[in-house]
């Protein structure tokens, strides 16, 4: 029985007649199965047409479906994961869960990738122009997922269903790492990704507490890649987690960690927990850790040698007013920096490094290639070292934003785009105070870097007349994607001069010259063939770009 005609829908035969309640209105030949996952690429307007809307045909009766789970080829077990957690079919997506076919099932490579081309995307796709599933999670769908995970630790080895669980194509690894989470409040039927490890969590713990598998039967251990997300509130429950997987046949892999405003010995409880493995991303905020409780930390921290991202904030080592002990731990810390060999972005936001980037960026094996020194008090000697320095060449991603730029930084910074010019794609220069001299005399080397895809000039002081020369000028830069640029100074009422950048942030703008300003601007993109890139000042409307998705 073919898969179409079992859905009560059928191609339109080779002669173009329409025979049959159901039809379909493309002629072309198509196959309707295959032997492996490109097969779904073949036609893709004509497969995604048919097989996309067979699936959810079948799925509207779901207690037929899960009957016709064992009949189906396994290629079309992942459009019916896809189909089946977008419509919250849930029994369904649990038994497709309980029943999955291959040893890999990955959230977001099932839901956010084209289900033509394969391509991962964030927006629409240049090659089908078919558009990402934005939709937020939903909870009873991540439910479905972990209770059809539950059930097949209950009987692995055992025939579920109709089919047995073949060993040889067991689930190994359910990844739920990866899906955009803006952090904006979700509504009650609805969940964050951080909700979803705490699922996962209360799981593994409820596991090892009581869930065991039926006598005889030995679990074929999953493991759960997760991202977590953990502050005061959660860390207890989750520290329980991280312990109680150890043991189980349920085993937590923390992907990336961000640890938000949690005191040392917590964090460091946590890393000693963390497979070193696993671990690409640390990310500790808010905790005002300073270079003393840094120090504490630093020796956990590089046990993970395939750490791949750093995110420090608040670490204060002025060197203008050193001591004793900040520079014993200061030099400690860059003992233990030494040890990472994966090492490929750092964050220091907000740290005081005046002076000090050559010590910290020469003790590091491998080049980066993003680079976030937000209001780091930055010299002229800092951003000289950095243009000289093996890491510039290799730069995708820069972030200066709090650094004065305007003066005798001006001509380093330059020097710094130049030998970054040909990889950089993300550039944030937010609250740098350039004006439109040093941003004009910037230009010549800004319209080199022909790869940006992303610059930010939010909260600086520049006119209409800067911005329209600095939309001409960009004309050269075919990747050029989004522009976050600041209300222009002619949009203000009574500016004093030089602006400070709190005026800026806080003043308000005449409404009626700012609509002119970007009437001016949109009409300025369209003469130019250039109406796909984005000028806004919504800084937080657009997600930071992630170095893993340059």
């Amino acid at each position: 029985m073919s898969w179409c005609r079992w859905a009560g829908i059928r191609a339109r035969p080779r002669d173009g007649s329409c025979k049959g309640h159901g039809t379909w209105t493309d002629s072309r030949e198509v196959p309707l199965c295959g032997d492996g996952p490109g097969w779904l690429s073949a036609q893709p307007s004509a497969m995604h047409t048919l097989v996309f809307l067979s699936t959810r045909q079948v799925l509207q009766r779901q207690p037929a479906a899960c009957q016709a789970l064992p009949l189906l080829p396994r290629e079309l077990f992942p459009l019916l994961f896809k189909v089946a957690f977008m419509d919250k079919k849930t029994v369904v997506l649990r038994e497709l869960v309980h029943t999955w076919p291959f040893p890999l099932l990955s959230f977001q490579q099932l839901l956010q990738e084209c289900a033509h081309c394969s391509r991962t995307l964030l927006q629409e796709c240049a090659h089908c122009s078919r558009t990402l599933l934005q939709e937020r999670l939903s909870t009873e769908s991540v439910q479905a997922v972990i209770l059809g995970l539950t059930a097949r630790l209950h009987t692995s080895g055992k025939e579920a269903g109709t089919q047995p669980l073949c060993r040889k194509h067991a689930l190994r690894v359910l990844d739920m790492t990866g899906l955009l989470d803006d952090g904006v409040e979700q509504d009650p039927g609805t969940m964050s990704m951080w909700d979803c490890t705490a699922a996962v969590a209360r799981t593994c713990i409820a596991q090892q507490q009581g869930g065991t598998a039926e006598p005889g039967l030995s679990p074929v251990p999953v493991e759960v890649r997760v991202d977590l997300r953990v502050n005061r509130a959660s860390y207890t429950f989750l520290r329980e987690a991280l312990q109680s997987s150890v043991d189980s046949p349920l085993r937590l892999c923390c992907r990336d960690l961000r640890a938000e405003d949690l005191p040392m010995r917590n964090t460091v409880a946590l890393l000693q927990l963390l497979d070193a493995g696993c671990l690409r991303r640390i990310d500790l905020r808010f905790n005002n850790l300073g270079l003393r409780g840094l120090s504490v930390i630093i020796p956990h921290v590089a046990r993970f040698q395939h750490l791949a991202s750093l995110r420090l904030h608040y670490v204060h080592g002025d060197s203008r007013q050193p001591s004793v002990d900040g520079e014993d731990n200061f030099r400690y810390f860059l003992a233990q920096m030494g040890r990472f060999i994966c090492l490929r972005e750092l964050s220091m936001g907000s740290s005081l490094l005046s002076g000090r980037l050559e010590q910290l960026l020469s003790t590091l094996q491998s080049p980066l290639e993003s680079l976030e020194l937000a209001f780091c008090a930055l010299l002229p000697e800092d951003l000289r070292f950095l243009a000289q320095s093996p890491h510039a060449p290799h730069l995708k991603k820069l972030d200066l934003s709090g650094n004065d730029l305007s003066g005798n930084q001006l001509i380093p910074f330059q020097g710094l785009l130049q030998a970054a010019a040909a990889t950089l794609l993300h550039l944030e220069l937010t609250e740098c105070q350039l004006a439109d001299a040093q941003l004009l005399a910037t230009l010549p080397t800004l319209t080199r870097c022909a790869s940006l895809r992303y610059l930010g000039l939010y909260g600086n002081p520049l006119s209409m007349a800067g911005l329209k020369e600095l939309l001409r000028d960009s004309v050269v830069q075919a990747e050029l994607r989004t522009v976050v640029h600041p209300f222009p100074v002619d949009c203000y009422e009574g500016l004093p001069w030089p602006p400070p950048v709190s005026v800026l942030l806080e003043a308000s703008i005449n409404e009626e010259k700012f609509a002119r300003v970007e009437a001016e601007l949109h009409q300025l993109l369209l003469a130019s063939g250039r109406a796909h890139v984005l000028w806004t000042t919504d800084i937080y409307g657009r997600l930071a770009a992630d170095y893993f998705r340059l």
